[in-house]
């Protein structure tokens, strides 16, 4: 190369350029290992291998990401459209969301609270609420059963997220600490918790028990005009 020539541009130390993608899959990975507060532009950044500041670009602030990790995990819950019965959809979003919610027990406390919902937020939502109306139910009745399910779900996942045991065996290591101290105390409750351990109970497992005694519980719609969809 001549010496006059000059020198090219070197692109060594480079920090890469990252998207909108790129961000929230790296703040979903940090939100799952260590939670929400956990997720920071620091920490999203340092994942990336790129400046915190240069994050902005893409989110702008905490609150936007959390509308976007938020979007991120509605998108993962199954929305059956093609199911024949109304009951079975309920059914099989119910399980669907409860399968997310383990993987992704921060978003437990978020999901319903964002004040700018994304697409898949809003979308979700309407098309659930669009499968009561096929089914023949009003507004007020479909939001009515639309927020029952929902509370049984996330009650369900916040009570299962904070349990002081998460498998079988802790469990039975748990009750016996329990039995040793409260059996004469409170003999009901050590009659309980001799059962379970003896059936080898899995907290996880009674969540589709608890939606056998729901779903055959909720009213049929009443058909009427604005309900016909």
């Amino acid at each position: 190369m001549s010496s006059t020539e000059p020198m090219p541009t070197s692109r060594v130390g480079r920090k890469p350029r990252v998207s909108r993608d790129q961000v929230l899959d790296a703040a979903l990975e940090i939100a799952d290992e260590g939670g929400l507060a956990a997720v920071t532009m620091t920490n999203v950044g340092a994942r990336l291998g790129v400046e915190a500041m240069s994050l902005y670009r893409h989110i702008g602030n905490k609150e936007e990401m959390l509308d976007g990790l938020v979007d991120r995990v509605y998108g993962e819950i199954e929305v059956p459209a093609d199911a024949t019965d109304w009951r079975e959809a309920l059914r099989r979003q119910a399980v669907s969301a409860h399968a997310v919610l383990r993987r992704h027990p921060w978003a437990i406390a978020v999901m319903e609270s964002r004040a700018q919902p994304g697409p898949a937020n809003l979308g979700h939502h309407d098309a659930m609420v669009g499968i009561l109306f096929r089914a023949g139910f009003d507004g007020p009745s479909a939001v009515r059963v639309y927020n029952l399910l929902d509370s049984y779900i996330y009650g369900f996942a916040l009570q299962e997220a904070t349990l002081p045991f998460s498998s079988p065996e802790e469990m039975e290591e748990q009750s016996a600490q329990m039995l040793a101290a409260m059996a004469d105390a409170y003999p009901n409750l050590a009659t309980v918790q001799r059962e379970l351990v003896g059936k080898g109970f899995v907290y996880a497992e009674e969540f589709e028990a608890g939606l056998d005694i729901i779903l055959p519980a909720l009213p049929e719609p009443v058909r009427t005009a604005s309900g016909s969809g």
